[in-house]
């Protein structure tokens, strides 16, 4: 059969096809999709009481599995406890609403997958789950299952040879360990290199040490000496390289992050953090958590009107590339701000919140990758969750309460709040679907990765009743009026030039909008078509930079707006292709109502891509329970006075805040952070530069 998993090992949803033979493996139940609805959510009246995390799906999921010591894997009491505790990687729903386990890959005759049942990414995550549901509810079932699956964990850490403290990927049902997946992953063998799930270890078993280091402390012992021996493989891996820089484009990116990532690095920081927290004299460990977070926030990027516009870039091979799994890099920075006592690293993490991610959620919420432009529509948990903790993670540590407002809105994806308009959580059974298409179809399927990150969503709502509150008020998204695409292939050619269909739109660290793009020589014109809007907008045009100088291309409206580069790109050092897909900002706005941006090529050649077209004041409207609410977000330089209706019998009720996610006062307020608009100003709102402001509608 052919399904659409969600993002797992790699990081990115895809179809596979799977060839199911002879599973044998008892279904577990779940709700119809007809029936997971607004239904089965907890009043919102009753949201402090009830709570939403469930760990039903996850528990199910659980088999045990072999850790015999052999040569360079062993684990914890493995005499006194032969088995273990890991999830199955996917579990696809059958026709009467069950679901069945699956493995990655395909399943041979002799039972074994081409990849593995399990995984230590997933293990590693499903052990901070339970570690967290434990700390926050006191449940001895999940203390048990943290236990276990750290055991399951610390089975798949290489222990001896020049690959000590990396970590094999996958695992058979029997134990047999796979290092080699079919098809080959890198790195191959999974242990011969630093890896995303290194940093997924080194994430549970700092997480684990802080849980267990009272509770059980002959068990935090071993996990502290496990976390000391990944670390080691780190410090002469990545870490090793501490304060070098490689080059990118042009641009010197640090060389120390974890598998060329700050979103890997990003996981190890969580568990480190709380590590730290636990043991602040462990140097080796304290080290570790302050250059990994050093090297997260110098990939912070852009700003309120440069792309990625504050996004903390997750891959040092890629200037223009952002996805959302993974995103884990604010939540990370922040939460090292705290232990780390510098509040400097903080910076980044409200850039990203506070700025991009405003603008992510006003353009159609958290979708996989912009890369540079949104072109990974589809929306899963993992993106959903990382935003979410981030949100939530910076908020705690700058006391930015507006990052709450947002918040809000991203946990109300998992109420209704999403493309499709429907659940894709459901408390009652624990599920969480593995995501939404980007044609509103839900994918029913529930597998480890998304019910891990559905319950860490939970979990954090769960500990906040007053966010928790507001977002299960939310469960439609009313519009969303943000950043759009349109093609430069939709335009028309004067001059010497002609529209190019690429081989791949994939150029090796980006993504060539719509698979096309405009390809002009000196002296060459294009006039692009655009939709009128009733706002001022920013245009970004997107231009496939050589790395050589090219002359320049001078953009127009009825105006002049700007010139962008040609060429210029600069070396090209690690990044897997020459030259640079890149958005440009432009001087100024295109006006309201104008309907084509044209472009003027000055000497050349120069290859176009697409315009990305930003309101001044983009807008999320939602609706739900709570009532119908919009948060409006700046990309001006400027104050606002954005104009609104507001329906008769009706006050506007705003509160604004700073492009940090401070609130701030209204004018005209006499220093009150929130006021009821009456009389001729009750349409207007007010919003701060680069910051946001949510609207409600309040009865008079």
């Amino acid at each position: 059969m052919s399904v659409v998993r969600a993002a797992c090992i790699p990081c990115l949803a895809v179809g596979v096809s799977l060839a199911i033979v002879g599973v044998g493996m008892a279904p577990v139940a779940a709700a119809p999709a007809a029936a997971v609805s607004a239904a089965v959510l907890p009043a919102v009246g009753a949201a402090e009481t009830a709570p939403l995390t469930n760990t039903s799906h996850l528990d199910w999921l659980l088999d045990e599995v072999p850790v015999p010591d052999i040569a360079g894997h062993s684990t914890y009491q493995s005499g006194d406890q032969p088995t273990a505790l890991a999830p199955w990687t996917y579990a696809d729903r059958n026709d009467d609403g069950t679901y069945r386990k699956i493995g990655g890959g395909n399943l041979n005759a002799e039972g074994d997958w081409s990849q593995g049942a399990y995984n230590a990414d997933d293990i590693s995550r499903t052990a901070v789950v339970y570690l967290r549901h434990w700390q926050q509810t006191g449940s001895e079932a999940s203390k048990e299952s943290a236990f276990q699956t750290l055991r399951s964990l610390a089975y798949l850490q290489t222990t001896d040879g020049p690959n000590a403290g990396n970590v094999v990927l996958w695992q058979q049902t029997d134990g047999d360990l796979n290092p080699s997946a079919e098809p080959i992953e890198l790195p191959d063998p999974s242990d011969s290199a630093e890896s995303y799930w290194v940093a997924r270890t080194v994430w549970a078993l700092g997480e684990g040490y802080a849980a267990f280091s009272e509770a059980d402390p002959e068990f935090a012992a071993f996990l502290q000496e496990r976390l000391h021996l990944s670390l080691g493989a780190l410090n002469r891996q990545s870490l090793g390289r501490y304060g070098q820089y490689d080059v990118a484009d042009g641009v010197a990116v640090p060389a120390w992050l974890i598998a060329n990532g700050a979103d890997a690095s990003a996981e190890a920081v969580l568990g480190l953090s709380a590590y730290v927290a636990v043991e602040p004299a462990d140097e080796v460990a304290r080290t570790a958590l302050s250059q990994l977070s050093e090297g997260i926030a110098e990939m912070s990027a852009g700003d309120t009107r440069a792309w990625p516009f504050g996004a903390i870039l997750p891959w040092t091979k890629s200037q223009t590339f952002w996805h959302a799994w993974g995103g884990m890099a604010p939540a990370a920075v922040a939460d090292a701000s705290v232990v780390l006592g510098r509040p400097d690293l903080a910076d980044a993490a409200v850039k990203d919140t506070a700025g991009f991610t405003a603008q992510l959620i006003a353009a159609g919420g958290p979708d996989n990758a912009w890369t540079p432009t949104p072109s990974e529509r589809v929306q899963i948990a993992y993106g959903v969750d990382s935003r979410l903790q981030s949100l939530v993670s910076t908020a705690e540590a700058t006391g930015a309460t507006g990052l709450y407002e947002l918040a809000a809105v991203m946990g109300g994806w998992y109420f209704g709040a999403n493309r499709s308009g429907e659940p894709t959580y459901n408390p009652a059974t624990g599920v969480t679907f593995d995501g939404v298409q980007s044609d509103g179809t839900v994918n029913l399927n529930s597998g480890a990765e998304s019910t891990i990150h559905g319950l860490l969503s939970m979990l954090v709502l769960d500990a906040h009743p007053a966010l928790k509150a507001d977002a299960l008020g939310i469960d439609q998204t009313v519009a969303t009026d943000g950043l759009t695409v349109v093609e430069a292939e939709t335009g028309t050619i004067k001059g010497n030039g002609s529209m190019i269909t690429a081989e791949s739109a994939w150029t090796g660290e980006a993504n060539i909008s719509g698979g096309a793009y405009a390809q002009l020589s000196a002296g060459a014109r294009l006039r692009i078509p655009v939709p009128a809007h009733q706002q001022e907008r920013n245009v970004y045009p997107i231009v496939n930079r050589t790395i050589e100088d090219a002359g320049t291309t001078t953009w127009s409206g009825k105006r002049k707006l700007g010139t962008t580069p040609n060429g210029g790109a600069g070396e090209q050092g690690i990044t897997d292709a020459p030259g640079l897909l890149q958005p440009f900002s432009l001087d100024r706005v295109l006006k309201r109502g104008e309907r084509s941006v044209s472009a003027a090529v000055d000497g050349g050649p120069a290859s176009i891509d697409a315009l990305l077209l930003q309101p001044l004041i983009s807008s999320v409207t939602v609706d739900g329970p709570a009532g119908e609410s919009t948060i409006y977000v700046s990309a001006a330089e400027k104050k606002t006075l954005h104009q609104v209706k507001v329906p008769r019998g009706y006050w506007l009720e705003q509160q604004a805040y700073d492009a940090a996610g401070q609130p701030v006062a209204l004018p005209g307020s006499k220093g009150k952070a929130q006021v009821k608009g009456k009389g001729k100003d009750q349409g207007t709102v007010y919003v701060a530069p680069g910051g946001f402001t949510e609207t409600s509608l309040v009865r008079k």
